[in-house]
């Protein structure tokens, strides 16, 4: 008499499973690979407006940017002197100044101060003698407190300070109003944040590289917009 043989375990149901996770875990990592330039922007702004240095540091790639500057600076000073200075003679000293004053500039981009300003709308001009205006600190967009509260704090306050002198006038005017800014993929590897204060005003990028799988560093600037 034939002996049957026993019946086939059935694996179909954790094979099913095990796709299903898989296939949960690709998307996920499409979409958090997507998200990654972005969450990376939020965290190097948050850093940089906090004066994070350590923080900063791990999302900016210093010798690239710098680099990146200087070459950017420089071809706006030149724009500027072939614009405005067209025929003059002295054109020429102007531009060996202006180009003596570029290292100075750039060493003051190149820290967290200079790349808060970059991430809030406030690039580089190329004046003599520019240093990064300090962008707007979250201590100043707090409330100044409640009406129950303030009688006490004018009885302390100090007098209101005097209006700026005439020597604080050429400094960079803080932007009232934050930057319009988009930001988008420029490629697989690169990612750009485009900031403009308004219609038809001039604007500039900061420029994000891929630094591995999911990191990203800003790298470079375009001060042409």
């Amino acid at each position: 008499m034939a002996v049957s043989a026993p019946p086939k375990k059935k694996h179909r149901p954790f094979r099913s499973l095990a796709i299903a996770a898989l296939v949960v875990v690709v998307v996920a990592a499409l979409i958090y690979g997507y998200a990654s330039p972005y969450i990376a922007l939020n965290r190097l702004k948050r850093a940089a407006d906090a004066r994070d240095a350590e923080t900063v540091n791990e999302y900016v790639d210093f010798p690239a940017l710098r680099d990146s500057l200087k070459q950017q600076v420089t071809g706006l000073l030149v724009r500027r002197l072939d614009g405005q200075h067209s025929g003059n003679p002295l054109a020429a000293i102007g531009a060996m100044i202006g180009v003596a004053l570029i290292g100075p500039l750039v060493d003051a981009y190149a820290t967290p101060d200079g790349v808060a300003a970059l991430l809030n709308g406030m690039p580089p001009r190329g004046e003599p003698g520019e240093r990064p205006p300090q962008p707007p600190s979250a201590a100043s967009n707090e409330p100044s407190g409640s009406a129950g509260s303030a009688g006490t704090a004018s009885a302390t306050q100090a007098p209101s300070p005097a209006p700026p002198t005439a020597s604080s006038s050429s400094e960079q005017p803080t932007p009232l109003q934050p930057p319009q800014t988009t930001a988008g993929y420029r490629g697989i590897n690169e990612f750009v944040v485009t900031y403009q204060h308004g219609i038809g005003d001039t604007r500039y990028s900061a420029i994000l590289r891929r630094d591995g799988l999911f990191s990203w560093k800003l790298s470079a600037v375009d001060l042409n917009g």
